[in-house]
């Protein structure tokens, strides 16, 4: 079947056809800033590429899947100026940067661990690859492109007529229209490669360079780490729409001079998940992570099937409400499907029509339409419908094969008695005492509800 893919770079869906016929496709996601922990909007764009790797999968592609770790020369600022956010990280938690990266790193891989987002073939630090960003930066500095300046090296934007092109910035418009003072650099787009170690200060993390002792700036680790592992065109390369006008047009603005490459041949971004009208982000000091969902009692595949009932390229609204919703239904997918005995077969009529809308861009939200359409369909048999579900999960990931009922607990011996003791007391008409048993029963975590034969009691 035909996969179609929305590129960015082009501004339209095209039909997805590899680089290679014999190799893997190679797929590179920008990964996380490991400073702090993960929001749930960063997860969202984790889910979508691992959706994505799953569809190539599902296509009978195989997938070379890199994911970056940036442990170091994130700053504040865009704008390449600020504190480096590890060091930030650092100084907040009383920890060296070096042991953050580490604890949040590990955090990182334990949320794609709970919402079955598979692991990335490799995982490439920036601070293990300081060697190939330096052979980058002077591999653009050969061919002119940058100059220095007191604070480090820079990339001249203006020198690349095609910079921007990702994003179809204005520069001409962003120069003349600019107000922030641009200190030493020549143009506002302008964006740094190597950054100087302030003087008479030892910064945690630094190295020797050609240029002055110092860090790489945020976007080469991406362009060297691709290209290391991918070559200097391969095919897919992904990110949050919040990349497309900086770190991503910084990207191939340096593989352009380094290779004469737009890096990847499609570009794809996973849009924001929203709170109160405005994207999630860290920069308020508060943000939801998925333990914040653990510790309130959601099934962390509740959030990724949440994320799939909106395409990847739409905002979607976050509510507890919406969580809720999500809850309910996925807990009716799991229901009927633990119901359906097991030994059928695929319907080929829905697994065609599951294949048309994965492949459609990864129309998850069709997906899950079809899904439903499938649970409802009294023509197709128990037994095929959850083999079909089976061959859906490829892609979706709910582990929908492994998923049991949780086993009902006993009731304890007292709450039996204190709920004997309620109906003999509502018997006897004796109201306190009825309430005080109901009370103390309530106080256990256990509720008593009547019924025609006498009473049940469970769970509250």
């Amino acid at each position: 079947m035909t996969i179609k893919l929305y590129d960015t770079y082009a501004r339209e869906t095209r039909e997805f056809i590899p680089i290679s016929s014999e190799e893997p496709v190679g797929l590179y996601c920008c990964g996380p800033t490991v400073y702090n922990y993960a929001h749930i909007g960063n997860l969202r764009t984790y889910i979508f590429e691992d959706v994505l790797r799953r569809v190539l999968e599902y296509n009978h592609y195989d997938v070379r899947h890199v994911v970056n770790i940036t442990d170091v020369g994130h700053l504040v600022s865009d704008a390449d100026d600020g504190e480096d956010k590890m060091a930030a990280g650092a100084a907040r938690t009383g920890k060296t940067a070096w042991e953050i990266a580490e604890i949040y790193t590990d955090a990182f891989l334990q949320d794609l661990a709970h919402l079955n987002i598979k692991t990335p073939d490799i995982l490439c630090k920036a601070t293990d690859h300081i060697a190939e960003q330096i052979t980058a930066i002077q591999q653009i500095e050969a061919k002119g492109l940058c100059y220095i300046t007191s604070d480090g090296v820079y990339f001249d934007t203006s020198k690349d007529p095609d910079y921007g092109y990702l994003a179809r910035l204005d520069t001409a418009g962003l120069q003349e229209g600019a107000r922030v003072d641009k200190g030493e650099k020549r143009n506002h787009t302008d964006f740094a490669l190597w950054k100087f170690s302030p003087a008479n200060e030892q910064r945690q993390m630094e190295w020797e360079s050609p240029w002055g002792k110092g860090f790489p700036g945020w976007h080469i680790e991406c362009s060297a780490m691709a290209s290391k592992y991918l070559g200097p065109l391969f095919d897919i390369h992904c990110g949050g729409k919040d990349h497309i006008p900086i770190h991503h047009s910084n990207e191939i603005a340096q593989a352009q001079a380094c290779y004469g490459t737009r890096l990847s041949n499609y570009w794809m971004h996973g849009y924001f998940l929203q709170s109160d009208k405005s994207k999630m982000s860290k920069s308020s000091g508060e943000f939801l992570r998925m333990e914040t969902l653990i510790d309130k009692g959601y099934d962390p595949l509740t959030y990724r099937f949440f994320c799939l009932l909106a395409h990847y390229r739409s905002d979607i609204a976050f509510s507890w409400e919406n969580l809720d919703s999500a809850a309910i239904a996925l807990g009716r997918l799991r229901d009927a499907f633990y119901s359906w005995e097991s030994g059928g077969t695929v319907a080929d009529d829905y697994a065609q029509r599951f294949g048309d809308c994965i492949n459609d861009d990864l129309n998850t939200s069709q997906a899950i339409a079809l899904v439903w359409e499938l649970v409802k369909n009294n023509s197709v048999s128990g037994a095929d419908k959850k083999a079909t579900l089976v061959k859906f999960d490829e892609v979706l990931g709910l582990q929908l094969s492994v998923w049991e009922p949780a086993a009902e607990e006993a009731i304890p011996d007292e709450i039996i008695s204190l709920a004997q003791t309620r109906q003999n007391a509502r018997k006897s008409k004796d109201w306190d005492a009825a309430d005080a048993a109901r009370n103390a029963i309530a106080a256990a975590g256990y509720e008593v509800v009547d019924t025609a034969d006498g009473f049940e009691v469970k769970k509250s």
